[in-house]
């Protein structure tokens, strides 16, 4: 009869507690790594929201058909930073020029205890929408040098003395109840909602200070996808009627032209 070897035995109970020490240093290693790989994680969220692309809610029915109440818009906050130009057909997002937004509608509704403080976390560090931005949306009419006018013997809109011929305005919507004629300062834009009748866009502030333009420096960053809900996802390209607009006068406008193809969208 052969008796176990002592040497042996010790050697393996040695071997076994070696790998138990060492899986246990493995898992003390990952979770130590874990708060700087969530630290890390938040670092690069908020830089991408602060630089390079936001989420935006949308409280209002101004832009509809094109974005409708409740959809998440993603905004483009890095090409102004390589000295691209806002153009006309533009759907941008900009910060309030003082009282507009008091004729928007009501904010998103809070949601139930515990789940509000989560998405108020997901909101700091830019993976969900804010429902409390100061901004307005709305697409660029007019750029600085522009004459905006309304409204031509059919009823359109004209810039530079060219008709617009606008699918994307609320079917049913004249492009305007209001007739207006503007000179775009250099520097500053004239918006208007796609749902012409339900939006207090420059129009409304004809008799304010620039006559209802946004300054450019107010604007945060262009709208360049509507990315939820799914069913309602598409890209906002620039349409095609702007093309046809002829230039007026463009010193001291920054950088570069810039010029984005485009079909019309409804």
């Amino acid at each position: 009869m052969t008796g176990t070897d002592p040497a042996a035995e010790g050697g393996r109970a040695d071997r076994r507690r070696q790998e138990r020490r060492s899986r246990r240093l493995r898992r003390t290693r990952r979770a130590g790594e874990l708060p700087l790989l969530v630290a890390v994680a938040v670092c690069v969220a908020l830089v991408l929201k602060t630089f390079l692309v936001q989420a935006f809610f949308i409280p209002s029915g101004s832009m509809e058909q094109t974005i409708r109440i409740g959809d998440r818009v993603l905004v483009d906050k890095l090409t102004p930073w390589f000295g691209s130009e806002i153009e006309r057909g533009d759907v941008v997002v900009f910060e309030d020029p003082g009282g507009w937004l008091t004729h928007e509608a009501a904010r998103q509704a809070p949601g139930p205890a515990g789940v509000e403080q989560v998405r108020q976390a997901l909101t700091f560090i830019g993976l969900l929408p804010s429902a409390d931005e100061q901004d307005l949306i709305k697409r660029v009419i007019g750029i600085g040098g522009d004459t905006v006018a309304c409204c031509d013997t059919r009823g359109r809109v004209t810039v530079n003395g060219a008709p617009l011929d606008e699918p994307y305005v609320y079917p049913g919507n004249a492009p305007s109840a209001i007739r207006f004629e503007v000179l775009v300062p250099l520097g500053r834009i004239f918006v208007m909602g796609d749902h012409r009748a339900n939006s207090a866009d420059s129009r409304y502030h004809l008799d304010e200070d620039f006559q209802g333009t946004v300054d450019e420096k107010g604007v945060v960053g262009e709208a360049v996808v509507i990315a939820w809900p799914f069913g309602h996802w598409h890209r906002l390209e620039q349409p095609a009627t702007f093309l046809m607009v002829p230039d007026q006068v463009r010193e001291g406008r920054r950088g570069g032209r810039r010029r984005r193809g485009g079909t019309p969208f409804a």
